[in-house]
This record gives structure tokens, C-alpha cells and sequence, in this order.
């Protein structure tokens, strides 16, 4: 599995997933006019924010956080570890890795409250700020990757 994550192809099909899947985003947020509640961690504002939407943009945002979120998490988790994985040891992979289930449990808590259980959104106030601390984490360690990757090829192109 390493040895595919790290490849230049598959890393440029995840980047370009990652970029899609980004604009899906912003694209279902437009055109039915809401904010995703993914950032929000506290209950109370949740709840206030889900209340002013209507009933379609919450089986809308439902639907979002059940097919494309399930897959935003998938992608931007493998192409932070692979780029960590082409510069670094396996270690430095783990907020990669780890931030993908906890965005996951994060999305199964959103589509039930969004679908009106609200017995376990009490679970977004330390899972949020969780998804958020590894997913910045996870993204600056692969940014770092990236640059002594990038600087390592040019040091081996000018011996070589």
C-alpha cells in the first residue's frame, strides 16, 4: 500500500479528486444557499444554525456528509500520507491516517443530527476540534514533505 501511495500518479489522481471534491463543496453550498456545520464544534451554535435551514438544506447537507464527505476524508487522508510517505518516515503519517475516522465518526454524528437524533452530537465538541488539529497537522507535514521532495529531485537532477 505504501509503495502505491507514494507513486506520482496516484498522488496527482488524489490531488485532482482532492480539487473536485472541493468544489463539489462549495458548489452544493451555493446552490442550496447553507454553510456546513463540519467547523463547528460547540452544541448549542450547531443546533441554533441547523434550525434556521430549512428541511431541504438539511436532507441536502445530510445527503453531502454521507457520499462526498465520506470521500473528502478518504482522499485528502491518502494524499497526506503519501506525499508524508515520499520524504519522511511512516511515523510522521499518523495525523494523515488518524484524521480519516475521526472525520468519519464526525460525519455519522452530523447525518444523525441532521436527520433529527440529536443523542450524540454531543461527540462534535472534542471530535471537531480533533479533525481540525490532525487535519492542519497532517497537511503541513505533507506540505514539508512536498518541498524536500521537490528539493531532493533537483539535488539528484543536478548530480545526475
Amino acid at each position: 500500500m505504501m509503495q502505491f501511495l507514494t507513486r506520482t500518479n496516484t498522488l496527482w489522481i488524489l490531488f485532482a479528486l482532492f480539487v473536485l471534491e472541493t468544489i463539489g463543496f462549495v458548489i452544493v453550498m451555493a446552490a442550496w444557499e447553507f454553510e456546513i456545520i463540519d467547523e463547528m464544534s460547540d452544541p448549542e451554535l450547531i443546533r441554533a444554525h441547523v434550525e434556521a435551514m430549512t428541511q431541504t438544506q438539511r436532507t441536502v447537507h445530510a445527503w453531502m456528509t454521507a457520499t462526498l464527505d465520506v470521500a473528502y476524508p478518504l482522499t485528502y487522508g491518502a494524499l497526506f500520507t503519501g506525499l508524508t510517505l515520499r520524504a519522511f518516515r511512516p511515523i510522521f503519517a499518523l495525523p494523515a491516517i488518524a484524521v480519516i475516522p475521526t472525520d468519519l465518526v464526525e460525519g455519522v454524528t452530523q447525518v444523525l443530527f441532521l436527520l433529527g437524533n440529536d443523542s450524540l452530537l454531543w461527540i462534535k465538541s472534542f471530535v471537531t476540534p480533533l479533525k481540525l488539529t490532525l487535519f492542519f497537522a497532517a497537511l503541513l507535514i505533507a506540505l514539508i514533505a512536498l518541498g524536500v521532495d521537490f528539493k531532493k529531485r533537483r539535488q539528484k537532477e543536478a548530480t545526475g
